[in-house]
């Protein structure tokens, strides 16, 4: 347990002080956010502090933060300390500035930002790799979400999708998206979200204090167990490229500038975007403790290890009869609020891309429907192939991480020209390179490379961004 409690006061302490640290790098200022000089009553409308960081922190904490733990923690205790460092110098960096930088240019999508300060070509590169990364998030949550929602309330054990309870399930999911996508965002986002978002941690203190009331059975981080992962798979790339959500993750650059169109003041951006990460962090840390004690009394039979299935099991356990159906509901809500703002994120992305007005709600539908039969095109595939879901899930992680790698370089260079410290985001983004070229090379779903030979290539692409990142600093 010690391990687990030191690792949260990293957390604490790293928000407390490393936040303002770099809110005092960035210096936001008193000045109109586009929220208000843009204001369309659609994507740019000004919202409070307390309900953009609710909504924003409902966006980003998806499945993520929860499978993400219960398959990270299988790498032993040094999760505790690795999630909350890698949160504060990476992950809660990598979200402030994706949604301050947004602020300071107009709330400019990721691909905007990417494009402005990296250039074109790599604009249209990342472009690409942003609209994949959504497509394959929206497909994986509306997946996710029906079958949970399916088994639970309609006892369905077939998910073929051919199945008329599972297909309307679908079907009510997917509609619910373009709702939520075409609406203004204070219409459905904004007045649900915040309460959904207190209810996810809500449900995620029950657990915690059922840590207390049930007791609790963890490991202390020691040299003999740095690394005890049962399929003996490496702590580099493999931890932080599976505890993406509670870590850092590309993802958020794209829900961070959605958020950067209703920010009310700039002052408000460091709770909001680094803070709110921080939340997510915590959360991760909890279920991936629960996870550990679940593993060790082996409540999890070996075939649901790392599953969704253990969230029940860990509901069962540290949380009451009457309040562990409320975690479930939570669970179940998660897919389907990010991925509901993952396709507006894609349909904002495209229409700036592309220069299509979205004030009409005829514009807004026609932006949207291409993307929905993408979409559909994608589970239907998945539904049809065998274990394509998990092919689908590591894809979108490769993707995932992918991306926040333009972020913290666009806010490198943003940094360097403003002549402030621009190690800070510098340092991270070089680390991430190494960990998803490493990752890609040495994996099946890349290259499959002995990971030593794929780890020098990653060496050798990270000195190559470290050139071209600094040759946009000099000029």
């Amino acid at each position: 347990m010690i391990t687990f409690i030191i690792g949260i006061i990293i957390l604490f302490l790293g928000y407390l002080f490393y936040s303002r640290y770099i809110d005092k790098i960035f210096t936001p200022e008193n000045k109109l956010t586009p929220a208000h000089e843009f204001k369309d009553n659609v994507d740019y409308i000004p919202m409070s502090k307390t309900r953009n960081a609710l909504i924003h922190f409902l966006n980003i904490a998806g499945m993520g933060p929860i499978i993400g733990a219960i398959q990270g923690i299988l790498f032993g205790p040094i999760a505790f300390i690795l999630i909350p460092i890698g949160c504060i110098f990476a992950g809660s960096v990598h979200d402030y500035f994706a949604g301050m930088l947004s602020i300071r240019n107009r709330g400019a999508q990721i691909t905007g930002l990417i494009q402005k300060y990296l250039g074109k070509n790599i604009f249209k590169i990342f472009i690409i790799i942003v609209a994949i990364m959504l497509l394959l998030l929206a497909t994986v949550f509306v997946y996710t979400a029906g079958d949970l929602f399916a088994e639970r309330f309609l006892g369905i054990k077939d998910f073929v999708i051919t199945n008329p309870k599972l297909l309307v399930t679908y079907i009510v999911i997917l509609s619910y998206f373009v709702m939520a996508t075409l609406f203004p965002i204070d219409k459905i986002i904004g007045k649900f979200y915040p309460i959904l978002g207190l209810m996810l941690i809500l449900g995620t203190s029950f657990v915690l204090i059922g840590f207390f009331i049930n007791g609790i059975n963890l490991q202390n981080l020691s040299f003999s167990n740095l690394n005890i992962h049962p399929n003996n798979t490496p702590l580099i790339p493999m931890f932080f490229m599976t505890v993406s959500c509670g870590l850092l993750s590309g993802f958020h650059s794209t829900q961070a500038t959605i958020i950067s169109r209703t920010v009310d003041k700039e002052k408000d951006g460091r709770q909001i975007f680094y803070g709110m990460m921080c939340i997510e962090s915590l959360i991760a840390m909890i279920w991936a403790a629960a996870a550990m004690d679940v593993y060790s009394t082996n409540l999890v039979p070996n075939n649901l290890i790392g599953t969704v299935n253990v969230v029940n099991i860990i509901a069962n356990k540290f949380v009451p009869l009457n309040l562990a159906f409320l975690v479930t509901i939570t669970i179940i809500i998660l897919p389907i609020t990010s991925g509901d703002t993952a396709l507006r994120g894609l349909r904002i992305t495209i229409a700036e891309a592309l220069n299509i007005e979205q004030k009409s709600i005829i514009k807004r539908l026609a932006t949207v429907i291409p993307i929905i039969i993408c979409v559909l095109f994608i589970l239907i595939w998945a539904k049809i192939h065998t274990n394509s879901f998990t092919l689908i899930w590591r894809y979108f992680t490769f993707f995932n991480q992918l991306i926040a790698i333009p972020t913290l370089c666009c806010a490198t260079v943003y940094l360097a020209l403003n002549k402030k410290n621009f190690f800070v985001t510098l340092l991270p983004a070089l680390f991430y390179v190494f960990i998803t070229m490493s990752f890609i090379f040495s994996e099946k779903i890349g290259f499959n490379l002995p990971l030593k030979y794929a780890e020098i290539i990653g060496l050798i692409i990270t000195a190559i961004v470290l050139l071209f990142v600094l040759k946009h600093i000099k000029t």
